[in-house]
C-alpha cells in the first residue's frame, strides 16, 4: 500500500520539524484557512474516532504554502531577483 496524504504531511512535519501553529501560518501563505483542531484530527492514527482523511485541497494549499515558506514568494512579472 502506498503513502496517503496524512503520511506526506506527517513526514513533512517531521523532517521540517513543524508544530502546528507553523502549519496553520503556512497554509496561511495561500489564503488557506485551517484549525489547530483540524490538523490534530489529519495527525491522528486512522483507528481513532476523530481522525479525518487528509484531502488532496489540504496537501496541495499545504504544499504551495511550503514552496513560499522555505524559498519566499515569487517574484512579480518584470521584478529582478
Amino acid at each position: 500500500m502506498g503513502l496517503t496524504n496524512n503520511d506526506i504531511l506527517k513526514k513533512l512535519r517531521v523532517a521540517h520539524k513543524l508544530r502546528d501553529t507553523d502549519i496553520v501560518d503556512i497554509c496561511a501563505l495561500v489564503d488557506f484557512k485551517v484549525s489547530k483542531a483540524e490538523l490534530g484530527a489529519l495527525f491522528r492514527s486512522e483507528e481513532h474516532p476523530k481522525y479525518m482523511e487528509c484531502q488532496d485541497q489540504i496537501l496541495r494549499n499545504f504544499l504551495n504554502g511550503l514552496v513560499i515558506h522555505l524559498r519566499g514568494p515569487m517574484p512579480k512579472k518584470g521584478e529582478k531577483k
